[in-house]
């Protein structure tokens, strides 16, 4: 039990029984989603030895996923404003379960790729609206702490899910991870249905932008679909040119539905604030490297180094370490420097660590470098938001985080799928693709400059020296998660869909 002790010895409780079941229904559901993406990327060889494919053919596994999390986490949350956030935190519970059963039944890639696209669906309804059910519920000072102690519990997935996503896939199976979700999710949701009090924004304008989320996730479908299988079917056939264009045509009526709807899913008149837009840049940038080494490091790790998923899993702790670190310390060092600055240095050790990565060859030096790169990406995207938001005006910071959750995960699956196309293409080979060390250390390398060239984005905003309030933002009681606890609270805090702004917290 958390105490808090007054000037005169006097001891209350912070926390009553309901309070912290609570705050238990909302860190179990942000802690079994973050657990649940992270623990697959470690199962992917073994998934395509089970059903006899390329490695590289499975990227959808990552990338459909992330597809439908990313279009329609800020749709979700504008369900949660109108139809109560206690329903539909649990609807997502539930349907999470559900298909986490149907992929552990999988019996072909097709089946699991479309069971893991339908769960991303489920997850968008938990992941915003888990951290808005417990801002909802707390309203005084201790909601900084409640939040953060649930988004303790997100960096826990984070950090874990490597290791347990290769545990069970080398001791057990890879279906028992997708297992593991469904009694997580059945205590998250009766402890939500028994403890928490539904809420829901009665000032909310109706309507939800479900044009906008088809479009946008339909056109990024339809060009990821083409950029996959462009060398099977013909970079020229008509195949491939269909979908280029259908994609260019569903992104631009994407853009004329954003126009044009009072509650859009992306405020397009953000993209003409220069700072906000560099920013925002940078930090997809530090994501993008983050996915792309969390998927290609596992293929190596396994299938070019000849690592068991166990194996893998324990050198992986090296890089939740270092992400884990860089996002408790961001807070603390966002109070001296500029959160640009540190996003820069963040990205720019990345990248030279990522390059150092592709030559260590004995494994305890590929582990700390490892943990190099983690630190540079932590810290890379974990001010996104506290930098973003110096830059627009208070009435418009939940549109700002929007924008800026959306770029970041929808540019990390589109990123996927690009570069597992691109290792193939290097390697000469589908089969070949995912045990070509040498082709995965150049696209790596790809990557590693891509990482300092986001480091050079941010080299006007940093030399202009104009003081940005970031560092006050970033500031957080406990010190981590930077921008994983505003970019939550902005998107669902006092309303999901266009909440209101707090603290920074986790």
């Amino acid at each position: 039990m958390v105490v808090v002790s007054g000037s005169a010895g006097r001891t209350a409780t912070l926390f009553s029984r309901r309070d912290r079941a609570v705050i238990a229904a909302a860190a179990i559901a942000v802690l079994l989603v973050e657990l649940d993406w992270f623990a697959l990327n470690l199962m992917l060889p073994v998934i395509a030895r089970d059903f006899g494919t390329p490695a590289t053919n499975l990227q959808w596994l990552v990338s459909g996923y992330m597809l439908t999390l990313g279009a329609l986490m800020i749709v979700a949350g504008r369900a949660a404003d109108l139809y109560g956030r206690r329903r539909v935190l649990v609807i997502g519970l539930t349907g999470f379960a559900a298909m986490s059963v149907v992929c552990s039944a999988a019996r072909n890639a097709a089946w699991l790729t479309a069971g893991r696209v339908v769960q991303g669906t489920a997850a968008a309804l938990v992941l915003p609206i888990a951290v808005a059910v417990v801002t909802a519920h707390f309203r005084d000072g201790r909601q900084g702490r409640a939040v953060g102690t649930v988004l303790a519990f997100s960096a826990i997935g984070t950090a874990l899910g490597p290791f347990v996503g290769g545990t069970f896939a080398e001791l057990v199976s890879w279906r028992a991870v997708f297992l593991l979700n469904v009694p997580f999710c059945a205590l998250a949701a009766l402890l939500a249905l028994r403890y928490v009090t539904e809420s829901r924004d009665e000032g909310a304008v109706r309507g939800m932008d479900l044009p906008g989320a088809v479009t946008l996730a339909g056109g990024l479908t339809a060009v990821m679909l083409a950029v996959d299988q462009g060398s099977d079917w013909g970079w020229g056939s008509a195949a491939t040119v269909a979908c280029f264009a259908a994609g260019a045509a569903m992104l631009g009526l994407f853009a004329v539905v954003e126009r044009r709807t009072t509650e859009p899913l992306i405020e397009l008149s953000l993209l003409r604030n220069r700072p906000f837009v560099t920013v925002t840049a940078a930090g997809t940038v530090s994501n993008i490297v983050y996915c792309l080494v969390a998927v290609l490091a596992a293929l190596y790790l396994e299938q070019a180094r000849g690592l068991s998923p166990l194996e893998s899993g324990v050198v992986f702790l090296a890089l939740s370490a270092g992400v884990g670190a860089a996002s408790y310390w961001s807070g603390h060092l966002a109070r001296r420097w500029r959160a640009e600055v540190l996003m820069a240095v963040g990205l720019l050790l990345s990248g030279v660590a990522l390059a150092a990565l592709t030559w260590a060859r004995p494994l305890p030096l590929y582990a700390a470098v490892f943990a190099v790169v983690g630190a540079g990406v932590g810290l890379g995207w974990a001010l996104t938001n506290a930098a973003t938001q110096s830059y627009v005006s208070a009435g418009r910071l939940a549109a700002a985080s929007g924008l800026v959750l959306t770029s970041l995960v929808l540019w990390g699956a589109a990123a996927v799928t690009v570069a597992a196309t691109v290792l193939e293409e290097v390697s000469g080979s589908a089969g070949a693709a995912a045990s070509d060390g040498s082709a995965i250390d150049g696209v790596l390398r790809v990557v590693a400059v891509l990482s300092v060239a986001g480091a050079g984005v941010l080299v006007p905003l940093v030399r202009s020296g104009a003081r940005t309030p970031a560092g006050e933002a970033a500031a957080t009681p406990d010190g981590g998660g930077a921008a994983r606890g505003t970019r939550s609270r902005n998107l669902a805090g006092g309303g999901a869909g266009r909440g209101t702004t707090g603290r920074r917290t986790g």
